[in-house]
This record gives structure tokens, sequence and C-alpha cells, in this order.
């Protein structure tokens, strides 16, 4: 199994659900950065109570072995369901179960359907500047990389850098950001 198409199968399996979700992480930061490699499916779902995303695991359970032990992000203390694929070599999908943090909301309300040419359909996306917000937030050297990805494949031109410093400003991230714009590199 490829990692494209275990990100389709959790696509199917969200859509089936009939859960809201959100295609995140290497998957987003290859459609508006530099693409890059992975071996994880990265999707945020629409998760009242854990219902949806039990009903999503269960579909997925042909595939997937998910962790019974729910883990928590130790930034913002969300939940997320963490699983590997019975297949050799195992992939992991991790879904993030959405919560009541005002960006993390703020970041799915905004997400928008574009077709994803590694899988040939439309998913569900955050929008550049919420994933840009996102990866200064959590600021591993690997984050930071995407983060300057985005912005310099974007533009500084196109996409909206005041939204970007807003949220910076509210989490404490301006630091990050002003060295990710340093780093970009000058045409």
């Amino acid at each position: 199994m490829t990692v494209e198409q275990l990100a389709a199968a959790v696509i199917d399996a969200c859509e089936a659900a009939g859960v809201d979700h959100m295609l995140t992480g290497a998957f987003a930061t290859s459609l508006y950065g530099v693409p890059r490699s992975t071996s994880d499916v990265d999707v945020v779902v629409d998760a009242a109570a854990g219902e949806p995303i039990q009903r999503v695991v269960a579909r997925l359970a042909p595939l997937v072995i998910f962790d019974p032990q729910v883990q928590f992000d130790t930034l913002t203390w969300g939940r997320r369901h963490v699983g590997s694929t019975r297949s050799d070599p195992p992939l992991l999908v991790e879904l993030f179960a959405l919560f009541d943090d005002a960006f993390v909301q703020h970041q799915f309300q905004r997400r928008r359907r574009l077709v994803l040419p590694s899988l040939g359909r439309a998913v569900w996306f955050p929008r550049p500047e919420d994933l840009v917000v996102q990866k200064l937030r959590w600021g591993r050297a690997k984050d930071l990389d995407d983060a300057r990805d985005v912005l310099a494949v974007q533009g500084l031109e196109r996409i909206d850098l005041g939204a970007i410093r807003s949220w910076c400003l509210l989490h404490g991230t301006t630091d990050r950001l002003d060295a990710v714009l340093a780093a970009i590199p000058a045409e």
C-alpha cells in the first residue's frame, strides 16, 4: 500500500461515515509548498464526543490497527488517534479530533476543497495561511521548513501575511514567523 492509497482510504472512510474532515500535514504542505515524502496521513476530523472518530476507525479496521490509547498533543492538548497499517512497511494514520481551540476552529471552518493531483480527487484542505500558522505553532525544525516553503511558493504578495501575523501574536510565535520570512530566498 502506498501512502497515497492510504490517504484515499482514510478520506473514503471519513466520507462514508459522514464525518467532516480536512487533510493536513505533508499532503497539505506538498500541495501549497515544496512536495516532500511522507509515511503518514494526518486528518483533522470533526469528532464531537469521540463517536465520529470511532466510526472512521471501524471503517479503517481492515487496513489500520489503531492504538486503543488516545494521545494528546502537548502543545494544545488536542486528542489524536494513531494507527499503523497492516501492510509492510507500516504507514501511520493520525486522526486529530477537532476541539475547542480558537485557531483550530478557525482553520477548520475556512477549509476548502481542492483537487490533490497525487490522489486525483477533490479533498478538504486548510488554507495556506492557516497551514503556515499551524506549522509555526508546532515549531519543530521540519514544520518551520514547511512554513518557509509554503510562504515562498505561494508568494508573499498573494498570501494574507497580516492574518498570519495576527495569529502569531496571539500564539507568541512572531519570532518564528520573522525567522521563516528571513530564510526565504530572494528572487
